[in-house]
């Protein structure tokens, strides 16, 4: 049995693990709840394999053909990648597949991605918050030496944790409405103050059947390695869904990002 795939990429504290811990709570669907190395071992193959010498020779020989047997590999390796569990729906985490997601596309035209987002602010916070607990370790880019207003600016940068995937959410404005319409938006604050109905969404988006999760009493399953991220990004499960206290920014520093980032209010928090 082929599964349908369904990704998960977006922002960073924005819900992604309990949003996979959810999904897995649907008996029609399969979902390990960790970020995979799926997304990064395709991308890695288009790499090399455009690089390699006796590839290239083989499309000067017959182009469609070889094109053809590449194109079938590499779906035999996505859909192999999470074979064996024999439900109908494979969820596959990275953050990676929003920016690429035309090329998923083009291996997989069925397949959906979920992207969870949150207010900027919370999520500037909530890695502030942790990095103060964590405060003697360093973040794997070496921000911990920088003052507070400092770190939320390399944060937000285009190749930093918050930065990547906004610049990727940034860029599905430019996407033809086709591979929009295979995009879906989950808001943090929505699946912590309703999540039986926001996951009665997904489900439906998702087109399986109807299923109401039960909010203080869920499956906790294993979680991925928080000491890679040096513990500045918590990946923790829970038995039930608790919403987190907000947290205090200071005034400069959440200007500072609703200026930076007026596109992602415009469109997911209108009213701020």
């Amino acid at each position: 049995m082929t599964s349908r795939f369904v990704g998960v990429a977006g922002l960073p504290r924005a819900g992604s693990t309990l949003l996979c811990q959810l999904l897995a709570e649907h008996p029609e669907m399969h979902s390990e709840g960790h970020s995979s190395p799926l997304c990064n071992a395709l991308l890695a193959t288009r790499r090399s394999i455009s690089d390699d010498q006796f590839f290239l020779s083989q499309l000067d020989a017959q182009a469609d053909i070889t094109y053809a047997h590449l194109k079938s590999a590499m779906q035999g390796f996505l859909s192999g990648w999470h074979a064996g569990h024999g439900k109908p729906v494979v969820v596959d985490k990275n953050r990676a597949w929003l920016h690429c997601i035309e090329f998923l596309l083009h291996l997989d035209p069925s397949a959906k991605l979920l992207v969870p987002i949150r207010e900027l602010g919370q999520i500037y916070g909530s890695i502030e918050a942790q990095h103060q607990k964590t405060i003697l370790i360093d973040f794997i880019d070496h921000l911990a030496d920088l003052d507070r207003f400092g770190r939320a600016d390399q944060l937000f940068a285009k190749d930093k944790a918050i930065g990547a995937p906004l610049s990727s959410i940034e860029a599905v404005q430019d996407l033809p409405q086709a591979i929009k319409s295979r995009l879906y938006f989950v808001k943090f604050e929505d699946l912590m103050a309703q999540p039986a109905q926001t996951m009665a969404a997904v489900y439906a988006w998702l087109g399986v059947a109807p299923h109401r999760i039960d909010p203080a009493k869920l499956v906790v399953r294993a979680h991925e390695s928080d000491s890679h991220y040096r513990n500045k990004y918590l990946h923790r499960q829970h038995a039930q869904v608790v919403p987190p206290g907000p947290h205090t920014i200071p005034p400069r520093i959440q200007e500072h990002i609703e200026h930076a980032c007026a596109w992602y209010y415009a469109w997911f928090y209108p009213k701020r």
